[in-house]
């Protein structure tokens, strides 16, 4: 399997597979190359339905330029308990930001969670983050917010008063239920624009079918998350 960046062709041939609609997996198997490296690939430059292979080349260029510049600065994986390959861990980091941003939430908030998530005390704080990440208190501070919003981060200061940012069990029950709630609103406003829209005309039947199957959808997810909080809690 060849290793080091990418070359301008092999970005060529990511562009044609995405605009074939080719899953990620597949344009990895036809490039000879892990599926981790397309999918980090595309997602840096723009996403799949943005990826241009001239633009993505000259911007992974620019930015191999300024890491040399910068080389002191340049992040090194740092030492990992129970034995783990740091190397490793890193790359799986990576793997895992990348999945969160293809599900929608941005790049430095994918990261901090990454980091969190797979800290052994599920939590960290400030300062610990900016020297895992390298990146200013600021950019911490704002994706916190964001996390904390979504109900995927939660505080609270330790016994020398730092605040801590936290990830558990309870926060992800309560990062689902948000989403319910979100969906349900959805669903509610669709269920208005069929008063608006008139009774049995076409825009007001879609309308209610939206809002019909967003209903099952968030009784289903809710019961769901309430039975695995109450199996997966149960000592």
């Amino acid at each position: 399997m060849p290793g080091g960046r990418l070359t301008q062709q092999e970005r060529q041939q990511i562009a044609l597979g995405l605009a074939d609609g080719l899953a990620y997996a597949e344009i990895a198997r036809r490039l000879d190359r892990p599926t981790s490296t397309v999918t980090r690939e595309v997602m840096r430059n723009g996403g799949p339905t943005a990826y241009r292979a001239d633009l993505a080349h000259r911007a992974t260029e620019r930015r191999a330029q300024r890491s040399r510049q910068a080389a002191p600065r340049e992040p090194q994986a740092l030492p990992q308990p129970h034995g783990r390959d740091p190397e490793a861990v890193r790359e799986y980091e990576e793997t895992f930001t990348t999945v969160l941003m293809q599900s929608g939430t941005p790049k430095m908030m994918a990261r901090v969670l990454a980091c969190l998530c797979t800290s052994d005390a599920g939590s960290l704080t400030a300062s610990e983050l900016v020297q895992r990440l390298r990146v200013s208190p600021a950019s911490i501070s704002k994706a916190v917010a964001f996390l904390e919003s979504q109900g995927l981060v939660r505080r609270e200061r330790d016994e020398r008063r730092r605040e801590r940012y936290i990830v558990d069990d309870d926060v992800w029950y309560q990062s689902m239920m948000a989403s319910v709630r979100g969906t349900l609103h959805v669903a509610e406003t669709a269920r208005q624009g069929v008063t608006v829209l008139g009774h049995g005309t076409p825009a007001a039947a879609r309308l209610e079918n939206i809002a019909r199957f967003l209903d099952f959808v968030s009784e289903s997810l809710a019961r769901a998350a309430d039975q695995a909080r109450e199996v997966l809690h149960t000592r």
